[in-house]
């Protein structure tokens, strides 16, 4: 009996390609390099409603294995002692569960040890001091589930797979950072494959705005706009208008899904050393704005060979 190994993200787009073509498991399988069964598992667990799609299916399968129920590990007071001492290394939480559980064969999840962090804490303990940031009140989130109120959306699960590969410029990601009550916000665009980006003020969230705003944030580069991913905000609930006016394909991540738009929210992230949390966007001036567009378009990143988005954007479009 052949050891079973996961499918890869590689695999997966093969498979699709595959099976939009008509071709059925065993010829399926053949061309991938696995048995018969696991194309009809694949098929059968991972497949979109509207069909097989690589990215959705290789999520769905993650998904279910983060998710597979672990044996339950005691609080020990050898855990104990690793964990506290990494902490006082400087060791977030989350570097904390990876190494025990690569290094210790020990089960825990960072949760967990913030929760530890937390009862030292409220006794007097002085652990949370070594967090490299400040540690917060857990907070309960309430169990929603997403309505669907954006008309006439369309899924990621159907979006190009080329977008995925970052191979070609215009393919932007968008978002839209608030700032303190009635404060206004930014909208945030940001291109895959060059992490070229555009940033402009936005004064509320009103769809019709939003969707003004971000049309003339492109207007000039229309050319090199194919597709659009946005979140399920109702401030992109315009997508139709816009999609029009750039002549491009708009995408809506899943729901409660950040990381399908990991890159905005990367860039979100970085645009928070210039304006901090509970902002007033209001009060700042455009040339501040563009200050801060203008330092991450001409700082070299790592992801891009250590040359700058707008070096990159600007040698695809030449």
């Amino acid at each position: 009996m052949k050891e079973y190994t996961q499918l890869t993200l590689p695999q997966r787009y093969e498979i699709s390609a595959l099976h939009k073509v008509g071709q059925g498991p065993t010829q399926i399988a053949r061309v991938v390099g696995v048995d018969r069964t696991t194309i009809s598992r694949e098929l059968k667990r991972n497949k979109s409603p509207n069909g097989y799609f690589a990215q959705a299916a290789h999520q769905r399968a993650q998904q279910r294995r983060a998710h597979v129920r672990r044996r339950p590990l005691k609080w020990t007071g050898r855990c104990r002692r690793l964990v506290e001492g990494k902490l006082r290394h400087q060791w977030s939480p989350e570097q904390i569960a990876d190494w025990l559980g690569r290094t210790e064969t020990i089960s825990i999840s960072h949760e967990r040890i913030y929760q530890h962090i937390r009862t030292d804490r409220n006794t007097g303990g002085t652990l949370h001091r070594h967090l490299r940031q400040r540690l917060r009140p857990k907070r309960m989130q309430p169990k929603m589930r997403y309505k669907g109120s954006i008309p006439h959306r369309v899924s990621i699960d159907t979006r190009p797979a080329i977008v995925e590969e970052k191979t070609r410029i215009g393919d932007w990601e968008v978002d839209l950072m608030m700032g303190g009550h009635g404060g206004g916000g930014l909208l945030t665009l940001v291109e895959r494959k060059s992490r070229f980006t555009r940033i402009e003020p936005v004064l509320s969230k009103h769809a019709d705005h939003v969707a003004d705003v971000l049309i003339g944030a492109l207007d000039d580069l229309k050319k090199q706009v194919h597709t659009l991913t946005m979140d399920n905000g109702n401030e992109f609930a315009q997508h139709e208008k816009v999609a029009k006016a750039l002549q491009a394909d708009v995408y809506f991540a899943h729901p409660y899904c950040a990381w399908e738009r990991g890159l905005n929210e990367n860039t979100n992230g970085l645009l928070r050393q210039y304006f901090p949390k509970g902002i007033n966007f209001k009060t700042v001036s455009q040339a501040k704005i563009r200050h801060a567009e203008n330092r991450l378009n001409t700082r070299p990143r790592k992801g891009l060979g250590f040359r700058t988005p707008s070096e990159v954007f600007q040698y695809e479009i030449s």
